[in-house]
């Protein structure tokens, strides 16, 4: 169990570092979550759950500028975990797509993910999921108000204008 709050929040910030370092290791996860970036993963779980989107949409979710979501793309693509295509309506319009093989990732990775939060779930009675759920909204609710970060929550979503060209 965790020593009282006494002021000294670095020492439970490293007494937890040291409980949870397992869970931060490549023996873990396998290779699929440590050969993703951050961005990546935010990348690869966007299109998994729209299954095409264009780059501004990409940049918009992972919070960079345009060049640094092509980047992300084209590094992706040469990996083989996604694709683009261009749009037959308009040349000017590239989706993204992921292959069979990004979607064999992620969902290797949302698969483990599951696993280990269905067994420390398994591990709570009903009220103590909800009290964990309820502790959760209130950091996030706590953090997403901090004045000297700005939150990609608030953005709202980007939408794409097609124009028809004859």
């Amino acid at each position: 169990m965790i020593k009282e709050f006494n002021g000294n929040f670095e020492s439970i910030i490293f007494e937890y570092i040291d409980k949870i370092k397992f869970l931060l290791s490549p023996e873990t996860w396998g290779n699929d979550l440590f050969n993703c970036s951050k961005n990546e993963l935010f990348m690869m779980l966007l299109l998994y759950r729209r299954s095409d989107v264009n780059m501004t949409q990409i940049a918009d979710y992972i919070g960079v500028p345009l060049n640094t979501a092509t980047g992300i793309v084209a590094r992706m693509e040469k990996r083989g975990l996604v694709s683009r295509e261009r749009s037959v309506e308009d040349k000017r319009v590239v989706t993204i797509h992921m292959t069979d093989d990004g979607l064999g990732t992620i969902k290797r990775i949302i698969s483990e993910m599951s696993r280990y939060g269905q067994l420390a779930m398994d591990s709570f009675t009903q009220e103590e999921i909800q009290l964990v759920f309820k502790l959760i909204d209130k950091v996030m609710d706590t953090l997403s108000r901090d004045p000297e970060k700005k939150s990609n929550h608030d953005k709202t979503e980007t939408k794409v204008r097609k124009i028809t060209i004859e």
